[in-house]
């Protein structure tokens, strides 16, 4: 049996890999009846060799993460198309997607009792991409859901580069040698020479 290999369909999903943040808008519906604006971050990562994109997800809303979600990317060669596994921390069941790229635009649609769903993901744009999530009853009439535009999210440094300058340039202090003790200065000899016998003459 041969082995799978990569093929361009596999290096195409390589578009989506990066660690992404930006503005999501969330449009009124039965899930939101209020909607609102929120921050997501999307950490899409390549796994398996090339094989499929990992994707881990979070949604932060005032100030607070209110959803999360992990995907699983690959190329289907039996079906010819994409396939996308989603689970998440409404609870649901995974959800299966499929679809093609269109361009630059991979678009992937689910079908089942529960109604249906299309997600876009559009990577034309060199270090940017747009994310667009819509709904449907019946397969036809479509209601987004919600929208995303996500640039490459900077990656914090562990050190400050001034910090590192000034460890650099501070050379360390030598500790201090402890000073010896004085030693006490030597007593004088006195003479040897003996004294003269009776004391000094008179005058």
């Amino acid at each position: 049996m041969e082995m799978p290999k990569l093929t361009d369909a596999h290096r195409k999903l390589e578009k989506l890999v990066g660690n992404w943040a930006g503005k999501e808008t969330i449009k009124p519906s039965p899930f939101d009846p209020v909607g609102g604006a929120a921050v997501g971050r999307v950490d899409n990562r390549r796994a398996l060799d090339g094989f499929a994109v990992v994707q881990n997800y979070e949604q932060e809303r005032g100030g607070k993460v209110s959803f999360r979600g992990h995907g699983v990317f690959s190329w289907s060669v039996p079906e010819n198309c994409y396939v996308l596994h989603w689970f998440d921390s409404m609870g649901f069941p995974v959800t299966e997607m499929k679809g093609q790229f269109e361009g630059d635009v991979l678009v992937l649609t689910s079908h089942s009792v529960m109604g249906h769903s299309r997600a876009t993901f559009d990577v034309a744009k060199p270090g940017r991409y747009a994310f667009r999530m819509d709904m449907s009853q019946d397969g036809q009439q479509w209601m987004t859901f919600m929208d995303g535009e996500y640039a490459i999210a900077a990656k914090k440094s562990a050190k400050s580069p001034a910090a590192a300058t000034s460890k650099k340039s501070a050379k360390p202090k030598k500790r201090a040698k402890p000073k010896r003790a004085a030693k006490a200065p030597k007593a004088t000899k006195k003479s040897k020479k003996p004294a003269r016998k009776g004391g000094a003459r008179r005058k």
